[in-house]
């Protein structure tokens, strides 16, 4: 009998409905299905698993957060336990039977760890199982699926052991570390403080930009624009000295042509440029361009991506590669997508370059993200349309001519100063045909040197310097990537859980009094800083390509956590008095117009947020809150009433319903 192991249960159907061409009996073990058929004279049973069966967790008697010394933490060993005893019961009656056990779960490091856990418990059971094999695949099509089970591999052990080191490190850095900081902050149970080794450099990051858009000042500045008409087409050149910071110097120009009636072309260019599609994606690009074009939060997005491809309709969403490998069929690809997208393919055709786009990441573990068959009419929910459009959508480009663009440029002379227009069309679209891109271009006729132009207005307008733009999900996984914390496969998670622990709130992230709390307590310490956990990453990286032993990597972590614990250590104080007091204020937002003391923001019986007064029972002031959005202090009171005014949404108000100030 042969025995295949799949990481979850559509992945187990899929496969099971490939290689029985259909013909497959399903079973029930309790709840848990598997299936079975007969393929070349062989019984086969195929078993999808939840991801991870065997968990890692400290022993029950170091789970004493108040009693257990962290040092004795970093140095305790973890122990490993089954979390589904139905399916491990389902797996032991068929190790009895002795089988030939194939792994088919995803291939990456997790995939593999699961598949050896599972290999070892069914040792457990029956200590003579010696066949074991891995199918190795992409996608879940029948090609791919057919290919893998014709030509299997041997496990990759190190590629497992480098996912248990992950799990390892994780485990421990993140108990001691979130243990400190909640017993030095007085919070237990759901309202702990965690911090971890890659969590906490990320939120420092989004720390220290919410900080730089804070104490920003906005620098004035003036711009120079004149209005101008051609043929009844009007367009817009500005002062070719740039911003003005000197309002003085500003104004004198102004009064120089504020009463000019034409304006002289000196300089006109055309430059035709070719404009290539994006590479193809892989998961930071993926991720990033869903929560920017699409504003679907990353960890759903890849949740998304995730079914899709275990339905058998994209590849693999987990890869670092940007090149399509040789053997991707493209032709075949476009005829099964043109049953889906019957324009869009033609027109790939139509105008298909020579070769698809390629990025700067090449690997051979799996390939680009990119569609592998068509979803039924009807089957997708609107977010799973959205996603999977965009990635056929990107596999089209990345297969489309270059579009072509008209870039213009005039200087057109007003007086005795100098102005600049630019501008810019398209001339073929080419492959922004058939993918959404946001183009804001400025429409410039063509101009000759030497002609007069009619002046419509000349304006003198004053702007301001802007802040730094918050990060997005998608920018930040980007950063992520590129401070080298995380892998493509855990850093939507890691904004997930800043999400979850209210660390984070808004579509850009915006960091809670808690998060400032929390790295203005470890700012002074490794653990916000990114070099460290990217070390960390590199050693992991070598450990799956079999160049360091795992267990040497946890050793150095645990040396490497114990000195940071030590620094911690010699600061408690300070730290328990400062993490404490911020944590007191998150919740101020301002004086009581009555009586003078703190406001904070309360919950009612009935689940309700509201202002109330620390100076209750004698001073009774109370206002009601909106009940959705995260609530920003501003530091301002009203003038009209004097209550506190918060910003919500971006809008401030005052929290006083009677009051009649506007905002």
């Amino acid at each position: 009998m042969k025995l295949v192991i799949c990481e979850k249960r559509t992945a187990a159907n899929r496969i099971a409905w490939i290689l029985s061409g259909g013909k497959f009996k399903t079973h029930k073990f309790g709840k848990i299905p598997y299936y079975s058929f007969e393929r070349d004279g062989e019984n086969w049973v195929v078993v999808g698993l939840k991801g991870h069966i065997i968990s890692l967790d400290f022993p029950k008697e170091l789970n004493r957060w108040n009693s257990v010394p962290l040092e004795e933490l970093i140095w305790a060993e973890p122990v490993k336990f089954v979390s589904e005893k139905s399916i491990e019961k389902l797996l032991e009656k068929f190790a009895k039977g002795n089988p030939e056990i194939i792994i088919a779960t995803d291939y990456d490091r997790e995939g593999e760890l699961i598949g050896v856990e599972t290999i070892e418990l069914l040792k457990r059971r029956n200590k003579n199982l010696e066949r074991v094999k891995r199918a190795r695949f992409s996608a879940l099509t029948k090609e791919e699926i057919e290919k893998a089970f014709s030509n299997l591999v041997d496990i990759d052990y190190n590629l497992a052991r480098s996912a248990e080191a992950r799990q390892f490190i994780d485990l421990i850095w993140g108990a001691t570390l979130t243990r400190f900081i909640s017993i030095s902050a007085n919070k237990h149970g759901k309202n702990f403080l965690s911090i971890g080794r890659v969590q906490s450099p990320t939120l420092a990051m989004i720390v220290d930009r919410e900080k730089e858009i804070r104490d920003f000042v906005p620098k004035p500045f003036w711009q120079i624009v004149i209005t101008f008409k051609k043929e009844g087409e009007k367009f817009q050149a500005v002062y070719s000295g740039g911003n003005i910071f000197e309002e003085g110097v500003a104004k004198k120009l102004y009064e120089e042509i504020k009463n000019e009636k034409v304006g002289v072309v000196e300089n006109y260019t055309e430059d035709e440029k070719r404009e290539p599609p994006p590479p193809p994606f892989d998961t930071t690009s993926f991720l990033a361009t869903a929560s920017a074009m699409l504003r679907i939060p990353a960890a759903k997005a890849m949740e998304i991506a995730e079914n899709l491809y275990m339905n058998g309709w994209i590849s693999y969403p987990r890869t670092d590669n940007t090149v399509y490998p040789k053997s991707l069929s493209i032709g075949k690809l476009l005829n099964v997508l043109s049953h889906l997208y019957p324009k869009e393919v033609d027109f790939v055709r139509k105008n298909k370059r020579r070769f698809p786009t390629r990025g700067k990441k090449e690997s051979t573990d799996h390939p680009p993200i990119h569609p592998v068959d068509c979803p039924p009419a009807g089957k997708l929910g609107k977010e799973y349309r959205m996603i999977y459009d965009l990635i056929a959508r990107r596999f089209f480009a990345t297969l489309t001519k270059d579009a072509v663009v008209m870039c213009k440029k005039g200087t057109i002379r007003v007086g005795g100063l100098e102005f600049v227009c630019e501008g810019k069309e398209n001339i073929e679209k080419n492959w922004k045909e058939i993918y959404p891109v946001k183009e804001r271009w400025r429409k410039l006729p063509k101009l000759e040197i030497g002609e007069e132009l009619e002046i419509v207005s000349v304006n003198l307008a004053r702007k301001e310097t802007r802040p730094p733009k918050r990060f997005t999900q998608g920018s930040l996984i980007s950063e992520m990537e590129r401070q080298g914390l995380g892998t493509k496969s855990t850093r939507h998670d890691i904004i997930r859980k800043l999400y979850s622990r209210k660390y984070v709130v808004g579509y850009n992230l915006i960091p809670t009094e808690s998060a400032f709390a929390v790295i203005e307590t470890i700012k002074p310490y490794e653990i916000s800083k990114p070099d460290m956990t990217a070390q960390l990453e590199r050693d992991m990286d070598e450990i799956a390509e079999g160049k360091k032993e795992w267990i040497e990597v946890v050793k150095k972590s645990r040396e490497l956590l114990q000195g940071v614990l030590k620094s911690l250590r010699e600061n408690e104080k300070t730290i328990r008095e400062n993490l404490r007091a911020a944590i007191k204020s998150q919740n101020v937002i301002g004086k009581c117009p009555k009586c003078g003391k703190d406001m904070v923001i309360r919950v009612s019986s009935n689940g309700k947020r509201f202002v109330g007064c620390t100076g209750f029972p004698d001073c009774r002031v109370t206002y009601p809150l909106p009940q959705k959005g995260y609530i920003e202090k501003t530091g301002k009171s009203c003038e009209h009433c004097g209550a506190p005014i918060i910003k919500i949404k971006g809008k401030e108000i005052c929290i006083n319903p009677e009051c009649n100030g506007k905002f």
